[in-house]
């Protein structure tokens, strides 16, 4: 008897670090957040809240170069936030590697875009933005791959990655 318990302590011991490498590598649960307030903030509001890069993209509707974000061949499990108001936009689970330069993905957090017709080329596009702060994201294409068919196309600067072992950020704004 007193053999049994001291394999089951000396068992029990052992994998302590292991498990201890496992509870410190979970993930946090990144909810969707629906209960938020738009902000109606003037664009200068946030301009020394984020880069001015960052800026230029998000309220002035500029476009980052092409291959110019680390995002895009980012491939970690987490949550892809507006990096102005924070509001959780995208899901590691919907990116995917376009072969354009930017960080894409199949489709956004429900209820995250607002979305309008964009002229500023040759023909119309789909301009999509963070409902909550209007901040310019990118734009959204019909070539994506399935299941949507969908692809948004997104200035890496505009969003912050948040894996999934760290918390949400707060909403900020």
């Amino acid at each position: 008897m007193h053999r049994r318990h001291l394999l089951t302590t000396l068992i029990a011991a052992a994998s302590l670090p292991l498990l201890g490498r496992q509870l410190l590598a979970s993930t946090v649960e990144h909810k969707t957040v629906t209960d938020f307030t738009p902000l109606d903030h003037p664009h200068d509001y946030w301009r020394d809240k984020v880069s001015p890069e960052a800026w230029r993209v998000l309220f002035e509707e500029a476009t980052e170069r092409a291959g110019s974000s680390p995002l895009d061949k980012l491939y970690e499990d987490g949550t892809y936030v507006c990096a102005a108001c924070h509001l959780p936009l995208f899901r590691s689970e919907d990116k995917y590697d376009s072969g354009t330069g930017w960080p894409s993905f199949t489709q956004a957090i429900p209820g995250s875009m607002g979305t309008k017709r964009d002229f500023k080329l040759v023909w119309p596009r789909t301009e999509y933005h963070c409902i909550r702060c209007g901040g310019h994201q990118g734009h959204v294409f019909n070539d994506g791959p399935q299941p949507t068919g969908q692809r948004w196309c997104n200035n890496g600067v505009a969003l912050r990655f948040v894996p999934a072992t760290e918390n949400l950020p707060a909403l900020r704004g």
